[in-house]
């Protein structure tokens, strides 16, 4: 995805395209800004992904949100962050997505077994009729 509101400056002619998930259950802003004539700022919220691309020298910035102030909580390199684009034969031969750099499997099954899920509540000795 290219950066339309802010582009890299000409200067910089090595990109990549990365990836950052916020796992956390605060706000997050994430900011790049060790490279010169570029501002890149952006509010990540919970869970959301951020795919962006950047030099490959950029450092991103993770500031979480505090209440009325927000603290950094991390620096990462953003070659760290870099999405390795799948070929049509990974696409066609995998079952299931998985990530390209770890090599590890993204999305895992969901539990369709109604036993787990489904139970009477119980309040101090009470059970609610259904």
């Amino acid at each position: 995805m290219a950066q339309i509101l802010d582009p890299l400056p000409p200067e910089q002619s090595g990109k990549i395209l990365c990836c950052y998930v916020n796992a956390t259950s605060k706000i997050q802003v994430a900011r790049i800004s060790n490279i010169p004539n570029w501002y890149f700022e952006r509010v990540v919220f919970p869970g959301q992904r951020l795919v962006f691309e950047a030099p490959v020298e950029a450092q991103l910035e993770i500031h979480t949100g505090m209440m009325a102030s927000a603290i950094l909580s991390d620096k990462i390199p953003c070659d760290r962050l870099a999405l390795n684009e799948p070929n049509s034969y990974e696409l066609e031969s995998s079952e299931q997505p998985s990530d390209s750099i770890n090599k590890k499997t993204i999305a895992q099954p969901i539990n369709t077994r109604t036993e787990d899920t489904t139970k009477p509540l119980t309040i101090a000795g009470f059970v609610s009729v259904d």
